[in-house]
């Protein structure tokens, strides 16, 4: 199939993709990667009247040390600019683990890291990856800019904070304190496709390798990433040991995650998963935290 008919507009500053957000409102749609977009509207799931094509705004292409020490990223900067970063792989590793996860090569070169953000898919690696990270997003439109932070900006199945005539401008992610480690594993039915559970965690020792912080979120288990706030309690002050991370990982299956069935997977098997996972990932992350591997 082809799209509806929509009007087209290319602009080359952010202040003029903002002046055409804030005229056409729920009737403009952001043309980012289009890796998402351009399907749906293939299919006709959307028809938007009117495509802001943001791909000519250099500015939003950037990724670079913050003010703090941390990471920003662009909006538009590409999972292949992103995957290939030495900063990106000095200043949040995490990131690094997930990109190849990220549908496939061809993919990669086209769809953006906002592009990801925004279309807020709950099976999608960078949500869960945001939130572990405690990053937070710039959001922009004619009238301000505000910051949002991650744990708060996925409000549901594909939707997000951002109003109609905001855009996204670029994600900030915080400096990594001294000794901590993080991981990304998931289970897909075939190698790019979407996963059935994908678990993110970040570790942080203190004294005697005792749990400082810890943080777990998963994806493909509800409608956005989903913490595991229970899990985590169990280890924050403890000296973590296997015995200690497979009980965190089987709270986390059997009380912090709700998983549903579909066609591709029971919801007893995904809750399976998410206890395996769990404890893989923060095995991983614990000893990335000592330095090891």
């Amino acid at each position: 199939m082809k799209p509806a008919p929509f009007e087209y507009f290319a602009p080359k500053i952010v202040d003029e993709a903002l002046a055409h957000l804030a005229e056409y409102g729920y009737d403009a749609k952001v043309l980012a990667g289009g890796q998402s977009l351009i399907p749906m509207m293939n299919f006709r799931l959307v028809q938007p009247a009117v495509i802001v094509d943001i791909n000519n705004i250099d500015e939003l292409f950037h990724i670079r040390e913050n003010d703090e020490g941390g990471l920003s990223i662009g909006a538009m900067a590409r999972h292949n600019q992103v995957e290939t970063s030495s900063l990106v792989a000095d200043r949040a590793a995490l990131i690094s683990d997930a990109m190849p996860h990220i549908a496939t090569v061809q993919v990669r070169s086209r769809g953006t890291f906002g592009g990801s953000i925004a279309h807020a898919d709950p099976s999608a690696e960078l949500t869960a990856v945001s939130v572990a990270l405690e990053g937070s997003f710039l959001l922009r439109n004619q009238k301000g800019e505000r910051w949002v932070p991650a744990n708060e900006f996925f409000a549901g199945l594909f939707t997000s904070l951002l109003e109609p005539d905001e855009l996204l401008i670029e994600a900030k992610f915080p400096a990594m304190p001294e000794r901590t480690g993080s991981a990304l594993v998931e289970v897909a039915r075939r190698p790019h496709d979407f996963a059935l559970v994908g678990v993110a965690a970040v570790v942080t020792l203190g004294e005697g390798n005792r749990c400082r912080q810890a943080r777990l979120v998963f994806f493909s288990v509800g409608d956005g990433p989903v913490v595991a706030h229970q899990a985590v309690e169990l280890l924050k002050g403890k000296e973590l040991s296997p015995e200690s991370m497979r009980a965190a990982a089987e709270t986390a299956a059997k009380r912090d995650v709700d998983p549903g069935s579909d066609i591709h997977a029971t919801a007893e098997y995904r809750r399976h998963l998410a206890g395996v996972l769990s404890f893989r990932a923060l095995t991983k992350a614990y000893e990335r935290a000592r330095g090891i591997g």
